[in-house]
């Protein structure tokens, strides 16, 4: 199978993966808080692994050391960013019913992250099929969870559950737009500045959001099990890396 077409095959799937925003209608609350946390975990353990044994050692092979760390450090940086506007937009400008501005900010901010994540993984896929699919995997690992989180805002925010479903949806369609796009520039530009981008963006996601919200479980027992899955995360993605290799 071409490139190309793992890149669309990736975007289209990728784009599905909003679609689990449904399970909502069929799973009890109490049995979504359940599982929530450890899919958050498992997310930050396969987000860590997929920047660090699959997309950093792809990008870093392609460029020296000093530019990769720069490509990098630009793509925690401009989460970091994009999070700090999108908080402060939304401090100024809630309405009376408190929730409403907070949705549309979710979807704008789904869809830019989708963007650059599409632009990163199908880097990715372009120096590395292998190390593609393993970054394409931590990130919907990562997806999962924040589509149930965005799909459960969205319809506290107001919204028929049936509207907060479509949108949702279409936020995640910039996900192959950005993959497109990647390939499209990929004939005259070093792919690998975005793979240590999008390894940024893995880096700061699974940091500054997922394990903060781990953490901050005060149980012993919640706190050891949503550990182990963070781990698991990261062991997996090792071990993928190692399959890779070998």
């Amino acid at each position: 199978m071409s490139t190309l077409a793992w890149i669309l095959i990736g975007g289209i799937l990728m784009s599905a993966v909003a679609m689990v925003g449904a399970l909502t209608l069929v799973l009890s609350p109490a049995t979504l808080d359940r599982i929530l946390l450890p899919l958050v975990a498992i997310a930050a353990g396969t987000l860590l692994g997929g920047a660090f044994f699959h997309m950093l050692p792809e990008g870093l092979a392609s460029m020296p050391s000093l530019e990769g760390a720069v490509w990098l450090v630009s793509g925690f940086t401009v989460f970091f960013a994009l999070e700090q506007f999108l908080r402060w937009h939304h401090s100024h400008r809630e309405d009376s019913h408190g929730a409403k501005p907070v949705t549309y900010l979710i979807l704008i901010g789904d869809a830019v992250h989708n963007f650059l994540g599409g632009l990163g993984i199908a880097s990715t896929f372009l120096l590395s099929p292998s190390a593609g699919v393993v970054a394409w995997l931590a990130a919907v690992a990562h997806e999962i969870p924040q589509e149930l989180g965005d799909f459960g805002i969205l319809v506290h925010g107001g919204w028929p559950r049936g509207r907060a479903l479509f949108w949702n949806v279409v936020s995640a369609l910039t996900f192959p737009v950005g993959a497109v796009l990647a390939y499209s520039v990929s004939l005259g530009f070093n792919v690998g500045g975005l793979v240590m981008f999008g390894a940024g963006n893995f880096v700061y996601i699974a940091a500054s959001d997922l394990i903060p919200e781990i953490k901050a479980e005060t149980g012993l027992r919640d706190a050891v099990l949503h550990f182990g899955f963070c781990v698991g995360g990261l062991v997996f993605m090792l071990l993928l890396a190692v399959w890779a290799g070998g």
